[in-house]
């Protein structure tokens, strides 16, 4: 499993010109999530906690040692197959490693129930539909993470 994790004031996410979800006042993080083959529950539960656990936002010293319940932040997650996408073999993206939607789309909702039992607030996009996210990335602080 693999998560682009962005540290943002901002961000939302619209299907068909209606904002379907958004992080909250405070900002958050906005995860695109990627689902690879051979992923199951033990990976769903090591993403949840280490989105939960992340300390990426600035504590009193400025440094960076705060989670986002630390914050009072939510969390925006959408799904992203994409970041399965191998290019190392040409110009157009393989997505061999991409999980099947059928598979996929549970595991989401495994992470999204992980972080809901840990008392995050947290918004999702709407799974196979095109969608459009706009954020403010706060820093900028983005990272890849990856679970196996």
């Amino acid at each position: 499993m693999i998560a682009v994790v962005q540290r943002c004031s901002s961000g939302r996410v619209c299907v068909s010109g209606e904002e379907v979800g958004a992080l909250g006042a405070r900002g958050g993080l906005l995860v695109l999530l990627g689902v690879e083959v051979g992923d199951a529950s033990a990976q769903a539960q090591r993403m949840a906690e280490k989105l939960c656990k992340l300390r990426i936002f600035d504590d009193a010293a400025g440094k960076m040692n705060l989670a986002v319940s630390d914050v009072g932040g939510s969390i925006l997650l959408i799904s992203q197959f994409t970041l399965a996408g191998d290019c190392s073999g040409g110009n157009r993206p393989s997505f061999i490693t991409a999980q099947r939607p059928e598979a996929a789309e549970p595991l989401i909702h495994e992470v999204v129930q992980h972080i809901v039992q840990a008392a995050i607030p947290v918004a999702t996009g709407r799974f196979r539909t095109t969608m459009e996210v706009s954020m403010v990335n706060d820093g900028p602080v983005t990272l890849i993470v990856r679970v196996a």
